[in-house]
């Protein structure tokens, strides 16, 4: 089995091409939710959390996001920490999703997979790219964020361009029936490689 790692920037529409890769049953792990529910289930995480945030970091409803992300993301050394917490029980989430499946391939989707040692895991690398002007459009439309906001959000990403310097595939979601056939494409192109290994 191998492991394709799905990433791009935001509001380039990673969920649209995930969503067309599960259509054609491949299974997918979805790494910011799967640690959203690790880190509302987990005791261990979650006192943790608490011993590097205080115990505001949870609420009677669970994690406390607002309240970390504001921390973490004008404290770099906070947020790191926070990592250190989190991505090593999702990597283990991972490996016991993987050692679950019997397809020939599955999808590992996160934001900041080209950032740390998330790559490592990946046999190939799939990167969804978006003009910018879309992308700014689809974020202000979803979060009722200013363009100014989601602007600074983009330029604390990674660029496309270093993304696309990492990828083996690149996706170009500017409309769905031509990103519906890229998937497929691709899907073709993975299955092939498995077959002749």
């Amino acid at each position: 089995m191998i492991v394709v790692g799905l990433t791009g920037g935001i509001g380039s529409g990673k969920t649209t091409v995930l969503n067309l890769f599960k259509d054609l049953n491949i299974p997918c792990y979805i790494a910011d939710i799967e640690a959203k529910r690790l880190m509302n289930t987990s005791a261990e995480i979650k006192s943790e959390v608490i011993a590097l945030f205080g115990k505001e970091a949870y609420s009677a409803i669970g994690l406390n996001r607002e309240f970390i992300a504001d921390i973490a993301f004008h404290n770099p050394s906070k947020l790191e920490q926070l990592n250190a917490i989190v991505h090593p029980r999702v990597f283990e989430d991972f490996k016991n999703f993987v050692a679950n499946s019997k397809a020939d391939y599955i999808i590992y989707e996160s934001a900041i997979l080209l950032n740390g040692d998330s790559k490592k895991i990946c046999d190939k690398i799939v990167v969804v790219t978006t003009p910018l002007k879309i992308r700014v459009e689809r974020v202000m439309k979803r979060d009722g964020a200013s363009e100014l906001a989601v602007l600074a959000r983009i330029n604390q990403q990674m660029s496309e361009k270093e993304m696309i310097a990492q990828s083996d595939f690149v996706i170009n979601n500017s409309g769905l029936e031509s990103t519906k056939n890229e998937v497929e494409n691709i899907n073709t192109q993975i299955l092939l490689e498995i077959q002749n290994a």
